[in-house]
């Protein structure tokens, strides 16, 4: 079983609003947990979406597209967090330490407002 650190972007089954419709798409690893007993790796994950799509307030940039291994513009949505099993999980690459930075910044100011 793989295991990812923060900042490792991956290609995962992310599932749409509606939960009834999954899509394998980029998303940025946030932090991994586990095994735990009679369960995999799991990791809180961060939707990567293209920059073409509407923006969101706390989206921030991909900075460094070949190093995160994605094919066009794209930020990170710090509002769509999923926990998923590491297993489904297909490594692409890495963000930069600055957009890392930028989006620990955002997810931080989003649990505080909780």
């Amino acid at each position: 079983m793989p295991g990812f650190e923060p900042g490792d972007v991956v290609k995962v089954p992310f599932s749409y609003t509606d939960a009834r419709t999954t899509a394998r798409r980029p998303a940025l690893v946030l932090a991994s947990a586990g095994p735990a007993e009679n369960s995999g790796l799991l990791v809180w994950a961060l939707m990567i979406t293209s920059a073409e799509n509407r923006g969101w307030p706390d989206d921030v940039p991909v900075d460094d597209l070949a190093l995160a291994g994605l094919p066009a513009p794209s930020v990170v949505r710090c509002a769509k967090i999923a926990t998923l099993d590491a297993a489904r999980a297909e490594p692409l690459g890495r963000l930069s330490p600055d957009t890392l930075d930028a989006v620990r910044v955002r997810v931080g100011a989003i649990l505080l407002m909780a």
